[in-house]
């Protein structure tokens, strides 16, 4: 064997720890926000841990059809081998271009915490469960975590909201969450592929619902949309301030005081937060947790961002709505929502009667499932008049929802 010279030693030295840590399963403690960094990179965030796992995924790709699971839980429950009373539902995400959801979550244990776990399930109800143990994955630090001490209504860790949203741009990871900080709401920012420490930023904002700034509260849901051609995150807080931040102004240790250019009511928490373009232009959906959805226009946004921002507070409770106008979506009480493809959108939900969390798909631009509701179209004899401009759509959303039996009485 040719013996190795000491420079070329000390490079090889050098690169090698330039290189992303190979971790294992035993390293994974807890999983949590999830994001794709490309259509076989899942970033998860740990906070036990108090890092980022990048996630190399094999090769999938799901049915391309709507997503109409009732009762995924068991179907997740069978796959982890434990009880469905038994999962914490953290995330969801949709891998692109394969039609497949990924769900983390958490699976109770008799004792010691709740063990981490992914799953993958397409639209046939097929669920698969990612080997922790033998997938590759490369972990980076979260700098600053809060302290593991600290608790929120008694029981609940403030580290839990380490991360508490991530999204992607311009190969560019961005997470938001807590630090340790004075100024504990932070945006940090990491290069993809993920192989090193990042940036971190402390968030400000004004809460016209608490009429004050708020500096603790973290960001919820995020997305990057370009406002007047400048690339901007668009965020939303629990309680529901909108707010927007030029992605020049994310810079390491600065301190950013974001404009509030909306509040959507209180009283709610965002669960979930897409934007994507449509013949109108592009949009941005807001799920929330105790209110229905919200629908807002990117030039809606940009015009209120271009003002100087909120500065008073709600006249409550008769006026809860302030700045940035947002239009009501038939969308409420979803643990999830996310962009399956360019028809659907999908949402993981609790059926109000058995409980079971359900996966199901919504097509755009009508943002609702028909199967949620007997109304007047539903009856055998009813018969659509010959101007009736809903018939065509019925026929459409009941396909979707699995109906197509029902579909055909949209055609008489």
């Amino acid at each position: 064997m040719t013996p190795v010279s000491p420079m070329l030693a000390a490079a090889l030295a050098i690169l090698l720890a330039a290189q992303p840590a190979e971790a294992r399963s035993d390293r994974v403690q807890s999983v949590g926000s999830m994001t794709f960094a490309d259509a076989d990179t899942l970033v998860v965030s740990d906070w036990r841990a108090g890092e980022l796992h990048a996630l190399t995924l094999p090769p999938a790709h799901g049915t391309g059809k709507p997503f109409n699971l009732s009762d995924v839980s068991s179907s997740i429950a069978k796959a982890l081998h434990t009880q469905p009373d038994k999962l914490r539902f953290e995330d969801l995400a949709f891998r692109p271009d394969a039609e497949m959801a990924y769900i983390s979550l958490s699976v109770l244990r008799a004792t010691g915490s709740p063990a981490p776990a992914i799953v993958a399930v397409d639209a046939s109800g097929h669920v698969s469960a990612i080997d922790l143990a033998k997938t590759r994955h490369a972990s980076v630090p979260i700098a600053s975590v809060p302290s593991a001490d600290k608790m929120l209504w008694r029981d609940v860790p403030e580290a839990t909201l380490t991360v508490t949203n991530m999204t992607v741009h311009d190969k560019k990871l961005y997470v938001a969450g807590l630090s340790n900080a004075s100024f504990a709401s932070t945006l940090r920012i990491y290069d993809l592929p993920l192989v090193a420490a990042g940036t971190a930023t402390s968030i400000e904002m004004y809460h016209p619902v608490h009429n004050q700034l708020e500096t603790r509260a973290p960001i919820r849901e995020m997305t990057i949309v370009s406002l007047d051609g400048e690339p901007t995150l668009v965020a939303a807080f629990a309680c529901t301030p909108l707010v927007t931040i030029p992605l020049k102004d994310l810079k390491d240790g600065a301190h950013v005081v974001a404009k509030t250019v909306g509040e959507l009511g209180w009283g709610s928490a965002p669960v979930g937060m897409v934007s994507y373009d449509t013949e109108q232009g592009p949009v941005i959906v807001l799920a929330n947790s105790r209110k229905a959805a919200d629908l807002l226009s990117v030039a809606d946004i940009a015009k209120a961002s271009a003002q100087p921002g909120l500065k008073t507070p709600i006249k409550w409770p008769t006026d809860p709505l302030l700045g940035v106008k947002a239009i009501y979506l038939p969308i409420a009480s979803v643990a999830r929502i996310g962009i399956q493809d360019k028809d659907f959108l999908a949402a993981l939900r609790r059926n109000e009667e058995s409980g079971a969390m359900e996966l199901v798909s919504m097509r755009k631009g009508a943002f609702l499932r028909l199967s949620d509701f007997v109304n007047e179209y539903d009856f055998a004899d009813y018969r659509y008049p010959p101007d009736d401009g809903w018939h065509g759509v019925h026929h459409q959303l009941r396909t979707d929802e699995g109906y197509p039996d029902l579909a055909v009485r949209a055609q008489q």
